[in-house]
């Protein structure tokens, strides 16, 4: 995307900012960013990413919107049921700014496709609520190299990290070695659904920070919000000289 007037008119807000500038905007313009799970989480991230300016964005799920989602899943309304999520965010956002290029991958993430899912993509972002596919996905972008910023939520609380695999780091299996026994989300726990909006504009905080080069960034850390507390807490993540990736 080039930066014309109207683009500048547009993003003049982000443009004033000292550390974000011309320089900046095109850098958001230009970035590539897939988000994998457009629930609780991606309704905001993808909202905030795009309304932003980042000029590609991958939405991957294979869900359909259910009645029961529509208490956080903020890109949905009543009249959306039935349909795939996949389809109706693309359509929000693309009326939100058209420029905006959208791959939709309207099928679960697995070993098989996980490759060609974030081949093309800088910045991946893990929305999803299941152990299996949040440990794929730090596997493969661990592989590749690619920068991984990921969220979950569970009733009032949530959690936010970056691993930045471009550089010798952490992973999620340092934090988490095996996966737990029983798994816990928003469909077993509940949700309180302003977190999932905390956390959603929280990852699209993180991953803008992450395009511009903003330094104090949450690489190797993790950071943990408590909503009935109103706290924020970090904690590092350290290497696990037993894991699994050999980290």
């Amino acid at each position: 995307m080039q930066l014309g007037l109207k683009d500048f008119k547009r993003f003049e807000k982000q443009i004033i900012l000292k550390n974000v500038g011309v320089a900046g905007q095109k850098k958001i313009f230009n970035a590539k960013v897939l988000i994998i799970g457009i629930g609780g989480l991606g309704c905001p991230l993808l909202t905030y990413l795009a309304a932003s300016g980042v000029g590609t964005i991958g939405i991957a799920d294979p869900d359909k919107i259910e009645i029961s989602n529509l208490n956080r899943q903020t890109l949905f309304t009543a009249n959306d049921i039935g349909k795939f999520k996949v389809d109706q965010a693309k359509y929000i956002i693309n009326r939100i700014n058209n420029k905006i290029r959208i791959k939709v991958f309207k099928k679960k993430i697995t070993l098989k496709n996980i490759k060609s899912a974030i081949r093309d993509f800088d910045i991946i972002c893990d929305g999803t609520d299941n152990f299996e596919t949040r440990y794929l996905v730090n596997d493969e972008c661990k592989k590749m190299k690619k920068i991984l910023i990921s969220a979950a939520i569970s009733k009032f609380d949530g959690h936010l990290y970056k691993f930045n695999f471009k550089k010798k780091t952490s992973c999620y299996r340092c934090f988490m070695p095996e996966m737990p026994v029983f798994e816990r989300n928003c469909e077993t726990d509940g949700i309180f659904s302003p977190v999932a909006g905390i956390l959603g504009s929280l990852q699209a905080n993180e991953v803008l920070k992450t395009i511009i080069g903003l330094r104090n960034s949450l690489d190797n850390q993790m950071m943990i919000f408590d909503s009935i507390k109103i706290n924020l807490r970090k904690i590092k993540l350290s290497l696990n000289p037993e894991c699994k990736n050999k980290c």
